[in-house]
């Protein structure tokens, strides 16, 4: 599977953001979706992750009641809104998937930049 990320931007501390990741190849529903994120001069981390049908979902603790993952799975599509945007969530934003029988995340998208200023 192809992932495209889309939607970063710059923004102020506060603002709202649309995070998308646009997938192609195999069947879409085959994969369980995630966001991760790094920022300067950290490791990566995970932020969300979503159930290939959309109803289970669990967030890291550092943006759980902020951000929401969703998916689409007409379009093929998986979502992070992203609210009430603080400086420290300033990273790379790369979608990923798996599938359920898999541990890791095996496909990677490459990434789209959110800064948000203080």
């Amino acid at each position: 599977v192809q992932l495209q990320a889309s939607g970063g931007g710059l923004l102020q501390a506060g603002g709202s953001l649309r995070l998308s990741c646009a997938a192609s190849g195999r069947t879409f529903t085959t994969y369980v979706m995630g966001w991760f994120r790094q920022a300067p001069g950290k490791e990566r981390e995970f932020v969300s992750t979503i159930s290939r049908s959309g109803g289970s979902t669990n967030y890291a603790a550092s943006v759980n009641g902020r951000f929401t993952i969703s998916r689409d799975n007409a379009r093929n599509t998986v979502y992070l809104q992203m609210n009430s945007l603080k400086p420290e969530d300033t990273a790379v934003y790369y979608c990923a998937a798996r599938t359920s029988k898999s541990v890791e995340y095996d496909y990677w998208g490459q990434g789209t930049k959110v800064t948000v200023s203080s």
